[in-house]
This record gives C-alpha cells, structure tokens and sequence, in this order.
C-alpha cells in the first residue's frame, strides 16, 4: 500500500525493496549482462543517445560500473538468475537529483521533460514537472510537427515522449531529444537550463551539453556510464517499471521533499 505523506529515508528504502523498485527486481542476471555486453560491443540502441567511442569495449568494465553505481552482483561468474539494485544508491540518487532540482527552482530555470518509458515513469515525470512550474520554473514547451523514424515526438502532461499508432511508445532512442533541441535552436529559442528525463532523452541531451538528470534500469548501463564520465549529472538506479505506477509516488514525494518543492494541486 503506498505510504501517506512523505516517507522518512528508512521508509522510503523499506518501500523501495516491497514493491522492488530496487532490492530483489524482477530483471533477470542474464539480461543485465547481455545489455552490458552489446554496450560493450558498441550496439548503439544501447547507448542510450551518448557518444561512447570505444572506451567501454570491455564488458567486465561495463559490470564494475554497475555494481559501483547501481548496486549489482560484481561477481562475473554469476550470470544467471536473481540480480539487484541497492536501495541506499537509489535515495542517494534521488538526492542528489533533488539537489539539482533545488538549483533549477531556486534560479526559476527551464526545465524539460521527456521519457522513453511512459507506461512506469510518465507520472513520475509529471508530479516533478507540477511542483517547478509552481516553484517558478518554464517547463519548456516542445515545437510541433517533430518526428523521428520511430514516431512523432509529442508532449503529454507537460512531459515529452515519443507516440506511434495513437500509442506512446517505449524508446531506448536518443533521436527524440535529438529532434526537440535541434528544433528549439532552429527557432530560435534557448536551450532547457535543466533536462529530466530517462533512456535516450537523458543520454542525448547531456551530449548535447545540457544539464542532464534520469532515471535507470540495471538493465540500462549507459546513463551510469555517462554519470562516470560527467556527462550526465545524476543517474537516479530503479526498476523503471513495476507492477503499478503507484508504487512511485513515496518516491516522488520524497524527492520534492529533499528539492524543498511541494506537489502541486491538479
């Protein structure tokens, strides 16, 4: 059951591990590795939008940074089975994203938003989007008529995301933000101070230069390896989709807690 109000930093780690957003998750060992090794092998739907060259052409290094950052078995002998994200790398994840949000509303920032996984994290994005905009922030509005191979690139509940078939689609793409920012400069208009986002969206724009804070799976290594390497901000370690969007609300409340925000009235 979700908890009411905002949790307490042990609370929120005890309803990170029931509802296994992080602790015990449901992404299996040998899908964690086998992401780590196309990374690796320079696949590039698993680059999440950066540009890794081939600096991460070793998968074991790919697994230190996981295990470091997200908290998964280090052991490379163990390649199936059950596989982990450490609750405690999550909160301070999300402390650390609150502190940029801080930053963001203290400084009335434009802030964008994006996610290549609606159907767990639309919501999160949404309730974050509320609380800046009444903080002061600009929630950037995204020019019309974008789309990339994959579909048209949208915007839902102040949050960006792609949209195929009269569906929102789940992208791992970079050329979504890739579209959105190139099309903002070719109007004209600056750039987000701020992009908050996950997958592509978070991994692009930080290659593009701007600010960068997201979420991501175990099962998703680049944004942790962008996190290493400084181009992204803050890489925020959950199951980016449990079995209710719900499940994520102590989370929000808690991360607006930490930003000195308040969720807003819908």
């Amino acid at each position: 059951m979700p908890i009411p109000g905002t949790p307490s930093r042990a609370e929120l780690v005890d309803h990170l591990v029931r509802t296994r957003i992080a602790g015990d998750v449901a992404t299996p060992r040998e899908n964690n590795l086998s992401h780590y090794r196309q990374l690796a092998n320079g696949v590039r739907n698993f680059w999440l939008g950066l540009e890794l060259g081939d600096r991460w052409s070793d998968e074991q290094d790919v697994l230190a940074v996981m295990a470091e950052r997200v908290g998964v078995n280090d052991d490379p002998e163990h390649r199936y089975g059950q596989d982990t994200i450490d609750p405690q790398l999550t909160v301070g994840g999300l402390e650390r994203m609150a502190a940029r949000l801080r930053k963001a509303a203290e400084g009335r920032q434009r802030v964008l938003f994006a996610t290549g996984h609606p159907g767990g994290l639309l919501d999160v994005h949404r309730a974050t989007a509320a609380a800046l905009r009444e903080a002061g922030c600009e929630i950037v509005v995204i020019p019309q008529g974008l789309q990339t191979d994959e579909g048209y690139v949208w915007q839902v509940a102040d949050v960006a995301v792609l949209e195929h078939g009269a569906t929102l689609w789940h992208t791992h793409s970079g050329e979504p933000m890739k579209a959105v920012l190139t099309a903002l400069e070719r109007e004209g208009r600056p750039l987000p101070d701020l992009v908050v986002a996950d997958h592509g969206w978070a991994g692009y724009a930080g290659r593009h230069g701007v600010d960068s804070v997201g979420y991501a799976d175990c099962n998703d290594p680049a944004l942790f390896i962008g996190e290493a390497e400084g181009v992204v901000q803050v890489a925020v370690p959950l199951d980016d989709h449990v079995v209710s969007p719900r499940h994520y609300d102590p989370m929000v409340a808690y991360l607006l807690t930490e930003a000195g925000l308040r969720e807003a009235d819908l």
